[in-house]
């Protein structure tokens, strides 16, 4: 048996991969992925030791030019996981908010990510629970590690996990959708039109195309916790240690920046302005040009903030387990206790502010004009507390995918390369419908070429396709 381990870091240190070649008889193993980590495998026999060998040469040599080197193994160590310091202070309010339901995970929760569908949150555990808007738990997934963020849009669901990678939740299992090349944590994720935009610890902002391919990174100076991304057809915005500002969707070239009076630790955007919420006790709003417009001022540190359509009502959650209700220009309307720690993450759908905090639970208020003022006036509401339904199973990654040797009313699609890249495409030789001769949104960690896949349809996402239901490998 010989076995060949390189490793590869670029300029700034901020990329550590390894990547193994073993060839034992006939069969060729690789095993590759982030250092510090078990990584993924795959094996291929051959004819005779001889070709083996050969293959494994030639993927070494195709490696050492792209800079990897051998390398002894358990040298380097895995990425440094940061933990936000949360340093709470004692409640300064006794009104409780009007809390419908609660559920309560194991640590705290970063993670989360609302809408009329469904609420998702995720935790230091690396738990993430899906419920429904009425608090009823729908699905349930262990990561290797923990979440800080989750991000939707209608058509996938992604969990930046602090392995450093971002897994797809849409199917029965998760699996690996990108891989950010950063020895920093993710702090913070958005997703619009085919473009991710991942924040991470060290102040960068990562841009991946609708391929899982990272388009650019522009790396954070005199500055560090980027807890703010968001993402439009304009740009991508960001918020850390130093400010917020813009860069070019494109190239990820500043366009502007704007100091803030604090720590950025949480942003927000809604139409044509940006929010973020500071350390200095208030949400500062920008324009999206990069007018600073409106200050609305809390009691502490603002942990997160969230608005309602056109920013009619403007939400903080602080340090000392209060929530806020501000109007548009900047008159503070309530100020109410969640009674479960300080709201480390929030998000507004449907009169419903849901908050996810420092004790784990996920929490939905009713911020409608009634219930709001009933809790000003003292009004209790007793909440209901939402327990997981023993029939619900709790998924892990996928380390290797199912197969099928059925395609009947299935999508078949094939791996093919194009400039040096393994792309997906549907096989036009095997499926009865049409399909443009685009390529297929694909984790880029389950390409192998020569390989076949079975899906369940394909949605067309604007020049590229999506996969709809699990993925499977095509056993010929």
């Amino acid at each position: 048996m010989s076995k060949t381990y390189l490793e590869f870091s670029d300029e700034v240190g901020s990329e550590h991969k390894f990547y193994e070649v073993i060839v034992e008889d006939s069969v060729l193993t690789l095993r590759f992925g982030r250092i510090g980590t078990p990584g993924q495998s795959s094996s291929k026999g051959f004819a005779t030791p001889e070709q083996a060998g050969a293959e494994a040469a030639k993927k070494i040599r195709e490696k050492q030019r792209k800079g990897y080197q051998e390398a002894v193994q358990g040298v380097r160590q895995k990425r440094t996981v940061i933990r936000r310091e949360i340093t709470e202070t004692a409640p300064t309010t006794k009104s409780a908010a009007p809390v419908l339901w609660k559920f309560k995970t194991s640590s705290a929760a970063f993670g989360i990510f609302a809408d009329q569908n469904n609420v998702w949150v995720g935790n230091d555990a690396g738990e993430i629970y899906a419920l429904s808007p009425d608090g009823e738990v729908q699905r349930s997934f262990k990561l290797p590690d923990g979440v800080k963020c989750l991000v939707s849009d209608q058509h996938r669901t992604f969990a930046g996990c602090d392995d450093g990678n971002v897994y797809d939740l849409s199917g029965k299992l998760p699996f690996v959708a990108y891989e950010v090349e950063s020895q920093h944590s993710i702090l913070w994720m958005d997703l619009q039109g085919g473009m991710l935009g991942v924040a991470d610890s060290q102040g960068s902002i990562h841009a991946f195309d609708a391929e899982s391919e990272q388009q650019w990174a522009q790396v954070g100076q005199h500055a560090h916790m980027a807890w703010m991304v968001r993402v439009d057809q304009a740009g991508v915005y960001y918020g850390h240690s130093g400010g917020v500002g813009q860069l070019d969707r494109e190239s990820g070239f500043p366009l502007w920046h704007h100091k803030t009076s604090g720590s950025v630790l949480f942003g927000w955007q809604e139409g044509s302005d940006l929010y973020a919420g500071t350390s200095s006790n208030q949400i500062q709003r920008f324009t999206k040009s990069g007018q600073a417009v409106q200050n609305y001022r809390c009691d502490a540190a603002v942990f997160s903030c969230a608005t309602s359509p056109d920013g009619e009502f403007v939400f903080a959650g602080d340090s000392s387990s209060a929530v806020y209700c501000f109007n548009k220009a900047g008159e503070r309307l309530w100020k109410l206790g969640t009674k479960y720690g300080a709201a480390l993450s929030m998000q507004y759908s449907g009169e419903r502010l849901y908050i996810v905090t420092s004790n784990g639970s996920l929490a939905a208020l009713d911020v409608s004009p009634q219930a709001t003022e009933n809790a000003r006036q003292g009004v209790q509401v007793t909440a209901r507390d939402v327990k997981m339904a023993a029939t619900v199973q709790t998924q892990t990654p996928v380390g290797t995918l199912t197969t099928t040797s059925q395609v009947a009313g299935q999508v078949v699609l094939k791996v093919v390369q194009e400039g040096g890249k393994l792309r997906v495409k549907p096989d036009p030789a095997r499926n009865t419908q049409a399909f443009q001769d685009w390529n297929v949104q694909f984790p880029r960690t389950l390409r192998q070429m020569g390989a076949s896949y079975v899906v369940d349809q394909l949605e067309d996402a604007g020049g590229f396709y999506r996969v709809v239901g699990e993925i499977r490998r095509l056993e010929e």
